[in-house]
C-alpha cells in the first residue's frame, strides 16, 4: 500500500540477534521471573525497523532510550523499537534505585531499502478540503486508539503470521515521483483473495474496529498487544471482532479485502511501538509452508 506523505500517516535483511550478556528465552505471558543481575540484556533485531526485547538489571528504578522514558514490566522485561530511518547508534540507560546508572550503546544496523524512481509520474492530486476534514477525524480516531494501554501480555509471545500468501509489499520500500519522495511503506502486504480469513498474530485487545471504511485504510482493525506495541490490519472486507474485545493468538478477526485506497485484495499488516513503525517480518521471520494460515 502506497500513501502520500502529505496526508500525515498514522502508521509509521534477516533479523540480527544481539545480546550484551547471555539471555534466556522470553518467559510465557503472565509468568514473572526475577530481574537479571548487573547488566542490560537485549534480544532481537537491532536494526532499522527492528523490535528488541530486553531485561533491566535488578534494582532498576527508571529506563530510557536516547533520553526518552521506556516502560518495563514487574519482572524487568521491556521493548524498544527502531524506525525505518533510525540513526546508527542508540543509548539505553537504566537508573538504579541506589543512584548507579547502567548504560549500553547499541549499534543499529542500517538497511538498504527498495527505492523506485518514477521520473515522469507525479505523486498524486492535491487533496480537497472535504478530504482533509474527513482525514483529520480519522487520524484523531487512530491516535486515540494507539494511546490506549490495555495491559495485554501478547507482546511476550512469539508472533505468527496473520495469514500466509504472496508478499506483495515490504516494509521501508519507497517511490520517488518526478523527484518528490512518496511516503515509505509502513508494513508488509500479503496478497490473497477477498474473504481470506485473517488471524490475530498474538494476544491483544481490540482498540479500533472501524464501523465504516476509512479513506485510505478502508476497514481498519487495530489490536493492542501491550507495552506500547500494536498491530494494524488495513483494507479488510469485514471485521469479526468489536472494540474492547480481548483476542487470542490465532483467533479469526476479519477477512482480506480491497477497501480504502488499494489496487487489489491484500492484507496490509503494520506494527507500531510507541509511535515508531517497525517491520513485522523481522518479528515473525520467514513465512514457512508450515506457518499457521486460517
Amino acid at each position: 500500500m502506497r500513501l502520500s506523505g502529505r496526508l500525515g500517516l498514522a502508521f509509521g535483511g534477516a533479523a540480527l540477534m544481539v545480546a550484551c550478556t547471555p539471555v534466556a528465552e522470553l518467559p510465557p505471558a503472565r509468568t514473572p521471573t526475577p530481574f537479571p543481575l548487573g547488566n542490560l540484556t537485549f534480544q532481537g533485531a537491532i536494526t532499522q525497523g527492528g523490535l528488541v526485547f530486553g531485561s533491566v538489571p535488578s534494582g532498576t528504578a527508571s529506563l530510557t532510550l536516547d533520553g526518552k522514558p521506556v516502560e518495563f514490566s514487574r519482572d524487568g522485561r521491556f521493548l524498544i523499537g527502531f524506525g525505518r530511518d533510525a540513526p546508527p547508534s542508540a543509548v539505553v540507560e537504566a537508573r538504579l534505585a541506589d543512584g548507579h546508572v547502567v548504560r549500553q550503546e547499541l549499534q543499529v544496523r542500517q538497511r538498504q531499502w527498495d527505492i523506485q524512481s518514477l521520473p515522469t509520474l507525479p505523486r498524486g492530486t492535491t487533496p480537497t478540503p472535504e478530504f482533509l476534514a474527513r482525514r483529520a477525524i480519522e487520524l484523531e480516531r487512530i491516535n486515540t486508539a494507539r494511546a490506549i494501554q490495555s495491559g495485554s501480555e501478547g507482546w511476550r509471545q512469539r508472533f505468527v503470521w496473520p495469514v500466509t500468501g504472496r508478499i506483495s509489499g515490504v516494509f521501508g520500500s519507497q517511490r520517488i515521483y518526478a523527484g518528490e519522495p512518496g511516503a515509505p511503506h509502513s508494513g508488509v502486504d500479503i496478497g490473497r483473495p477477498t474473504g481470506t480469513p485473517v488471524a490475530a498474530p498474538a494476544d491483544g485487545t481490540v482498540v479500533l474496529a472501524a464501523d465504516a471504511p476509512f479513506t485510505l485504510e478502508g476497514h481498519l482493525l487495530i489490536i493492542d498487544h501491550g507495552m506500547g506495541l500494536s498491530s494494524a490490519f488495513l483494507h479488510l472486507s469485514r471485521i469479526d471482532v468489536r472494540q474492547g474485545q480481548q483476542v487470542r493468538q490465532g483467533q479469526l478477526v476479519g477477512a482480506i479485502g480491497a477497501t480504502g485506497r488499494a489496487t487489489g485484495p491484500h492484507l496490509h499488516w503494520g506494527m507500531v511501538w510507541r509511535g515508531v513503525r517497525v517491520d513485522p517480518q523481522l518479528l515473525v521471520g520467514p513465512m514457512l509452508s508450515s506457518s499457521p494460515s486460517p
